[in-house]
């Protein structure tokens, strides 16, 4: 049987060291679904429900591998499903290869149907993003895409005609009227580790030697660095706050931690940013300005493989350009060790405090039910190489604060992009990449039903992976965002009744538990940890549980203050929830 293109680009995709296509087949990639069929053995493709959910999966693979996602779509309606997911790799940093359909050559042009000329729709979102139409350009084009996505840790895109698709690879339509040649690559990569400049680490090393109270602020982009990380950490007496994204870097009931920092972040963490007086930055470029040091506050140093990232939320005094485990492995022996360890203890005495408050909102005896009781009961249950993937919104807040990094935990949800419904993606893709692992969704329901069609996903390729769904009726997030713009709420909340996610889940041939019953709860949890296959547990939990930030500003409390004067309704029980939970925090 004559190789066609579709073949052609299904055997580079292996020869990249590519297993998994996430994606949904449509007539607008015939071709390429024949390739990727007679490549079955090596290349396995993964049918979905929805080509968003196809993305982030894609997405969530390359996160947690650190190798390429690749996912397909149609032409068209296709097409344009996958951008969502594309862009949480693209400000998440995560190689993904994003294969679509486009009408056969000869019709381009004619106002034919589907005719959605997706290079120009990609082109904000792919580095780099080509329409192939001609088999001459196979491989080198996939070689230069797949190049640009590892390298540079981004979206590219290939889209292919249909004509193109199932045309013979050697085909050679055309004269050849330039001096150029079709172009010749190979499929490999160089990426050695970056190093600092030595100059820069001697004004670096400089810096943090002469400072008093020195911070850390590590993200993901030290996430291969936990032990480099802490040993400048410890030589300098600096207490290490992390990113949400960087959470998994250092376990949080390490000594050195004070934990996450922002509004989903802890009381130590936003205090220590503020006193201060130097602060040493790894793999991170953290959004939320406010949160760190004021400008001319506290001198900066600041380590980050991408250069151009350096900088970008307040003056830094150094810049190291470099890998966040090599640099600080180059740093440490110029370091000074500081003796004067009384900052770190101080902070140390406060990351205590703060666990152990957090530790008192898990409430077995409340109803309705904690969140944080939720989260709680899947903390202490999980096992210690367990992956928590995570939706945006109010869980969000939750599992930052109540899934414990220990062991080999993982954290991932989406960072940068903070949309809805990657939790169950993400956990599909990441049980594929990690048969023998647990793999946990925590997501809301408003994220869950979003998407809730890939739970099918799940059991019918035999996932065992574990949904849990915070379920509060709502768009909790939301509702507190606008309470604190000083707005009373607003469509926000579901109608009575809450929606039962787990007859879904038994529908689909899973375990599926609902559970209103906080004294139930810890054992629907074991149950469905301990099945088989997927399973869900859907628990109806306070919709009126208010994410409080680490420490209440000024501003913060004048809002909500005013949201409540003007209307707000539910308003009795949101201030007796918060009551109760600070008598909890006092008897801790």
């Amino acid at each position: 049987m004559r190789e066609i293109v579709g073949e052609a680009l299904a055997k580079r995709l292996v020869d990249w060291g590519v297993d998994t296509v996430f994606g949904l087949p449509g007539d607008g990639i015939n071709g390429l679904m024949e390739g990727f069929r007679r490549q079955r053995e090596r290349l396995r493709f993964v049918l979905v429900h929805h080509e968003e959910a196809a993305a982030f999966m894609a997405t969530g693979y390359a996160k947690a591998t650190g190798r390429l996602g690749v996912c397909a779509a149609t032409s068209g309606p296709g097409a344009i499903h996958l951008l969502n997911g594309l862009y949480d790799a693209k400000l998440d940093h995560a190689p993904v290869l994003a294969l679509t359909g486009m009408q056969e050559t000869s019709v381009l042009g004619s106002l034919y149907q589907q005719e959605v000329h997706t290079p120009a729709l990609y082109e904000d979102v792919a580095e780099y993003n080509l329409m192939v139409t001609n088999p001459q350009q196979l491989p080198g084009v996939v070689d230069v895409a797949i190049r640009t996505a590892l390298a540079k840790r981004t979206v590219v895109h290939l889209s292919f005609p249909n004509d193109i698709q199932v045309a013979e690879a050697s085909a050679d339509p055309y004269r050849h009227v330039s001096p150029g040649k079709p172009p010749l690559s190979s499929p490999v990569l160089s990426r050695p580790p970056v190093p600092a400049a030595h100059d820069e680490l001697d004004r670096a090393a400089r810096v943090l030697s002469a400072g008093g109270k020195i911070a850390m602020l590590v993200g993901i982009g030290a996430r291969d660095a936990r032990e480099e990380v802490l040993a400048v950490a410890d030589c300098l007496a600096a207490p290490i706050v992390k990113t949400l994204s960087g959470k998994q870097v250092v376990p949080d009931e390490h000594p050195l931690t004070t934990g996450g920092l922002g509004l989903l972040g802890t009381k130590p963490s936003e205090e220590l940013m503020e006193e201060c007086d130097t602060l040493l930055m790894v793999g991170t470029s953290f959004p939320y300005s406010s949160y760190l040091p004021a400008p001319g506050k506290a001198r900066v140093v600041q380590i980050d493989r991408d250069a151009s990232r350096i900088g970008l939320r307040l003056p830094v005094e150094v810049a190291l350009a470099a890998d966040a485990g090599t640099a600080l492995r180059q740093l440490l022996p110029l370091l000074n060790p500081t003796a004067d360890r009384s900052f770190l203890e101080k902070y140390q005495r406060g990351g205590t405090e703060w666990r152990a408050s957090m530790k008192a909102l898990r409430d077995p005896s409340r109803r309705p039910i904690a969140p944080s009781y939720f989260m709680g009961c899947i903390d202490e249950l999980a096992a210690d190489d367990a992956i928590l993937t995570c939706d945006s919104g109010t869980i969000a807040t939750w599992s930052a604060r109540h899934w414990t990094i220990r062991g080999g935990r993982e954290y991932y949800l989406s960072g940068n992009l903070a949309t809805m419904a990657p939790g169950l993606p993400y956990a599909i893709a990441m049980q594929h990449a990690f048969p023998g692992r647990q793999v946990i969704a925590f997501v809301g329901d408003g994220g869950f039903a979003m998407l809730m069609a890939e739970f099918l996903t799940a059991a019918r390729h035999d996932l065992p992976v574990k949904v849990m769904v915070n379920n509060n009726n709502s768009y909790g997030q939301i509702l507190w965002e606008q309470i604190l713009l000083g707005y009373p709420e607003y469509a926000v909340r579901h109608r009575e009744p809450e929606a039962d996610f787990s007859g879904w889940a038994r529908s689909c041939g899973g375990y599926g538990v609902k559970v209103t019953d906080p004294g139930r709860l810890s054992d629907a949890v074991r149950e469905a940890l301990a099945h088989p296959g997927p399973a869900l547990v859907d628990c109806s939990v306070n919709p009126n549980e208010p994410p409080m930030p680490g420490k209440v500003r000024y501003e913060q409390a004048k809002e909500f203050t005013e949201a409540f004067l003007r209307g707000q309704p539910h308003r009795i029980a949101t201030l007796a929830t918060v009551a109760r939970d600070k008598i909890n925090q006092l008897r801790s």
